[in-house]
């Protein structure tokens, strides 16, 4: 009565040692993003900021009636 649950247990073990191993061999899947498009996004961000100060800072026309600064 308890060699069939010692083998089960056997071959559980066999099973659970060799398992996780036959798949470690597996590639690693490819990265989602490489970075250069995290850095393309933050450029287009910080040069969007750079306009928009850039108008702010200096009025369009010289002789604009609106005095910002």
């Amino acid at each position: 009565m308890g060699s069939p649950f010692l083998l089960l247990a056997i071959v559980a073990l066999i099973v659970g040692a060799f398992l996780p191993a036959a798949q470690a061999n597996a590639p690693a899947p490819a990265p989602a993003s490489d970075g250069t498009s995290i850095d393309q996004g933050i450029a287009y961000i910080l040069m969007l900021v750079a306009l928009v100060l850039t108008y702010l800072i200096h009025p369009l026309d010289a002789s604009s009636p609106y005095k910002l600064f």
